[in-house]
């Protein structure tokens, strides 16, 4: 049978996998915390693996895969253990911080829509999507942060949306290979921006849209930043590096003019060290 450290040494590699980002500003975290958030983000990305990554698998068996993971994990919780192998931890986690389960419904609802849902008419119904896919994660991270749930509620959503705005910013391509689209369609109308994602190319118009989409991320980004200020130094050190490093994504369409079709543009290994070096700084000199 797999051991709970097993578990969430699982949880923790597909964390590193798939996100290099937030898995570096994981270490800014105690280490009596860190492994609890690598459960979260490795019940989510296994549940994301599932809609998007199980090779030319039919929608309804992924369907099937989705509901049956989520049956599992709400059964494993229910009796208070599992022996899954990612679940484990996750069950392990959840319990030992009272996070509400409703969360994880929200998530897995979400997932689902993936699985059907191609185009968002309006960044309302996008938001409508993210509560579940993004805004739901900030929601979870509270109880292992230590934040007041009342202050740190809306700022830590909104720091889950700017996240995934930032991705939805940088992965368009990627994203289209999968069918989907989740930049709104009011904004690429407004923008008569369709040609340039049809074809892939950079054009004037793609320029504005994206630049629109990145003012509107940055402004996700500073209720965040109110957020940020409530937590324990030690989890404020964590959210901020990860703030600062995908706040650099940004910055790095930006730098490429918008040109988000040429290649996966990236945060530089050196602006990670130097990120982590600054938030650790403070720590070790008190």
């Amino acid at each position: 049978m797999i051991t709970l450290e097993d578990s969430y040494r699982r949880c923790r590699e597909l964390n590193r996998r798939s996100g290099t980002t937030y898995y570096w500003a994981t270490y800014l975290l105690p280490s009596t915390k860190r492994h609890h958030v690598h459960a979260l983000y490795g019940f989510c990305r296994y549940a994301d693996d599932i809609v998007d990554d199980l090779g030319p698998v039919p929608t309804p068996a992924r369907e099937a895969a989705l509901f049956e993971f989520g049956d599992r994990f709400f059964t494993d919780l229910a009796a208070g253990w599992s022996d899954d192998p990612v679940l484990k931890a996750v069950v392990h986690t959840v319990r030992a911080f009272g996070i509400d389960p409703e969360c994880f419904r929200r998530f897995l609802r979400s997932m689902a829509m993936d699985l059907t849902v191609e185009r968002y008419p309006t960044f309302a119904d996008l938001l409508g999507y993210m509560d579940g896919s993004a805004a739901v994660i900030g929601e979870m991270m509270l109880p292992i942060l230590e934040a007041s749930p009342r202050a740190a509620l809306e700022p830590a959503r909104d720091l889950g949306i700017a996240f995934q705005l930032t991705n939805f910013c940088r992965d368009v391509a990627e994203d289209l290979d999968r069918g989907r689209v989740y930049l709104p369609v009011e904004d690429l109308d407004r923008f008569d921006a369709w040609t340039a994602l049809e074809r892939r190319e950079m054009t004037p118009e793609w320029a504005e849209l994206m630049r629109f989409e990145i003012e509107r991320t940055r402004g996700f980004y500073a209720s965040a930043d109110r957020g940020i200020r409530l937590l324990p130094p030690a989890s404020a050190r964590c959210i901020a590096g990860a703030r600062d490093l995908y706040g650099g994504i940004l910055e790095q369409i930006e730098a490429a003019g918008y040109d988000v079709w040429s290649g996966r543009v990236r945060v530089p290994t050196w602006r990670k060290l130097a990120t982590a070096g600054r938030m650790i700084r403070p720590a070790t000199a008190s």
